[in-house]
């Protein structure tokens, strides 16, 4: 397929930035941007400059030039510029859009921080990475970050803890509005999905013209695409989507069940219906005599032979069966966490000092805390010497000493190596009173030696539980190739916890993998790995991706008192 003068000259470009991020020779790369603009900029046309062979008599354009603008041209590709693309990264394109940031910052981080995506220099600008870096600091972090923020502006799906954040106060003004008799957010947010594509939001009226109109009118909307007394749906000012579905009181409850989902947990609710000889939509249930008339979701279930089903688990795993049985779990709850592990002060990469963490800790009412800052091959992340250990030891027991009504666990994220060792040696790992052992590097190994490699950290007698298992970061980096349950498995048989990391970039352990947890008898340790005090509150992203897994109080960690942590930390 032959291609147009202005597509011609797009990849010449494309070219020429692809040789920068490669870091090849300037003139190189020049030569390309040179030719796209003489290319676009022609007054002849290119396809009779082409079959003439007077291409090469355009300024700049020599023979080697000549050949690939020929190929490019009349056949609509080119090897050398697929070659290119596929020796660089895809998110570096990606990230030449966020402004301030060029092709020799990005394979800088690429060099040093093995940055490939936007997410995850997201990730390393909140856990602070870039500050220490030659040629970046502070004050270039926080414009990258801005930088992001615009990018993700127009992003197609989003994070739970923004999307959430985006809804909350949309829910808090429907609630305040004196027309609104109830309203509830719905949807993949109600259900804690760990990514949402837009939000959903159900309320009841008399009057939905009125409500529907000061929905549309919001000050955070920055477009309405249709309004009616059904439904309202709008573009939020940040690019997601919104939709208010608008009903009565009456058909509220069937409305917030149905808007809810997911799709197969309300095809297998009708189903059950069915069998029942009673009709289920989102308008109502019915027998042969009309609607059954119920107040709010519990009365719906129960109309259906179910015990309440939280919309956590509403996926259709299995929850149906249990709310027949009777045999729901009884999910944690954030008022059951006693306490928080892996937690980074300023004696690695986080920003607090560990008065400032404690102080936080009490302020949420937790019994305990356990520094986890990062081993000493963590270079980047200004891993801990073996000096800094022993100084960060000293600290931590005279604040231990001066306040026996709080617990600080002395610990440590020691890297996995990629032998499935630890890093320090046993001399030091006895040390502390607990180790979080973690991948950090060498992403790319095949799945039987990763996982290998990390049932050989797990098995180490001195690991206490395993930090964000699969390596993921939501939309940036999908998790590293491992058999998952194999690990789980070994972990469980060791005594070693899985962590849930409540990092709402991160949320690793996935869900689905909690029901592998339950089945071996592990335990989860649900930790916010924050870099800052605020971020020990991220805990409670981790407690929906418990709840999601169907994790109960007796299946964590966190929930046992700083005395049964101490024995159970002596006792591994």
């Amino acid at each position: 397929m032959a291609l147009t003068k202005k597509e011609v000259s797009a990849i010449l470009d494309n070219i020429g930035t692809l040789l920068e991020l490669k870091g090849e020779d300037p003139f190189k790369s020049r030569a390309y941007f040179n030719a796209a603009r003489r290319i676009e900029n022609l007054e002849e046309d290119l396809y009779a400059l082409i079959s003439e062979n007077r291409l090469s008599t355009v300024k700049g354009i020599g023979s080697a030039l000549e050949k690939k603008i020929r190929e490019l041209a009349l056949t609509g590709g080119l090897a050398y510029y697929d070659g290119l693309k596929s020796s660089v990264p895809p998110g570096h394109l990606e990230m030449l859009r966020i402004q301030g940031l060029g092709p020799r910052k990005i394979r800088k981080l690429y060099e040093y921080l093995n940055i490939e995506t936007v997410g995850e220099l997201e990730h390393a600008c909140l856990e602070n990475h870039l500050t220490d870096l030659s040629g970046f600091g502070a004050k270039s972090q926080a414009n990258i970050l801005a930088g992001i923020n615009a990018l993700k502006k127009f992003s197609e799906r989003r994070l739970y803890h923004e999307a959430f954040d985006i809804a909350s106060p949309l829910h808090k003004s429907l609630l305040n509005n004196p027309d609104v008799i109830r309203a509830e957010i719905a949807g993949s947010l109600r259900r804690c999905n760990e990514v949402v594509k837009d939000i959903d939001i159900v309320c009841s009226t008399n009057r939905p013209a009125a409500v529907a109109s000061f929905f549309s009118a919001l000050p955070q909307v920055d477009r309405v695409t249709s309004k009616g007394d059904t439904k309202a749906s709008v573009v939020m000012s940040s690019g997601i989507n919104a939709d208010l579905r608008i009903v009565s009181d009456g058909e509220f409850p069937y409305a917030l069940h149905h808007f809810t989902g997911s799709k197969e947990h309300n095809v297998a609710m009708r189903g059950r219906a069915g069998r029942m000889g009673l009709k289920m939509n989102e308008y109502g249930l019915f027998s042969e005599r009309g609607l059954i008339a119920c107040r709010d979701e519990q009365e719906i279930f129960a109309a259906l032979g179910l015990h309440f089903i939280p919309p956590e688990l509403r996926e259709n795993m299995g929850e149906i069966e249990a709310a027949a049985e009777g045999s729901l779990p009884g999910l944690i709850r954030m008022e059951d966490i006693r306490g928080v592990f892996h937690l980074h002060t300023r004696a690695s990469d986080g920003t607090s000092t560990l008065k400032s963490i404690v102080d936080f800790a009490k302020g949420m009412g937790l019994d305990y805390v356990g520094i986890a800052d990062h081993s000493r091959s963590a270079f980047y992340a200004g891993g801990l010497s073996i000096e800094k250990v022993l100084r960060q030891h000293a600290e931590i027991d005279e604040m231990n000493r001066k306040d026996s009504s709080f617990r600080i666990f002395k610990g440590i994220e020691s890297d996995i190596l990629p032998d499935g060792s630890l890093d320090y040696d046993e001399g030091i790992l006895r040390k502390f009173d607990f180790v979080i052992a973690a991948v950090h590097s060498h992403f790319s190994m095949p799945e039987h030696d990763m996982t290998a490699r990390i049932i050989k950290a797990v098995e180490n007698r001195f690991t206490t539980m395993l930090a964000h298992p699969t390596g993921r970061i939501l939309l940036a980096r999908n998790p590293y190739a491992v058999d998952m349950e194999k690990v789980i498995q070994r972990a469980a048989q060791a005594n070693t916890a899985i962590e849930i990391n409540s990092n709402p970039d991160r949320l690793d352990l996935d869900w689905r993998f909690c029901r592998v947890v339950k089945r071996e008898g592990a335990r989860v340790a649900i930790n916010p790995d924050a870099h800052h005090d605020e971020g020990l509150s991220d805990v409670r992203f981790g407690i929906n991706v418990a709840r999601k897994g169907w994790i109960e109080k007796h299946e964590c960690l966190n929930c046992m008192g700083a005395g049964q942590i101490e024995d159970l930390l002596n006792n591994k």
